[in-house]
């Protein structure tokens, strides 16, 4: 019987083989070597996060900050290679998202999909 920690590891590794990932890890690296897509990158990564941790906090997001988070947003989807860096991660996310629903199956099998099952 495979250690099941052997079997993450394998997974682990598949991923970082895979396509998806080796697109995304030469489009970030694309990103950071170019100053002004770095700089431009970070910032929306910092407004992002401003505005969830607010929203968890259930504090007040500004109109201001809003119209700012949109500008942010816009600059980073015209700049082609933030654009594409936001596209690949996008790929690997759907992956991984894939993955999790293939390994958490046998949970969904054992609880059901919420509806009674007797």
């Amino acid at each position: 019987m495979p250690n099941i920690y052997d079997s993450a590891y394998e997974l682990e590794k598949a991923i970082r083989e895979s396509e998806e990932f080796k697109n995304l890890k030469s489009s970030y690296e694309t990103v950071m070597n170019n100053p002004s897509a770095k700089q431009m990158f970070d910032d929306f990564r910092d407004t992002q996060l401003n505005l969830q941790e607010k929203q968890m906090q259930g504090m007040e997001i500004t109109e201001e900050e809003v119209e700012k988070a949109r500008a942010v947003v816009e600059a980073v989807q015209e700049h082609p290679d933030i654009s594409k860096l936001m596209e690949e991660e996008q790929r690997l996310n759907l992956v991984i998202n894939d993955i999790s629903r293939i390994i958490t199956k046998p949970l969904e099998e054992l609880y059901g999909n919420g509806e009674e099952t007797n």
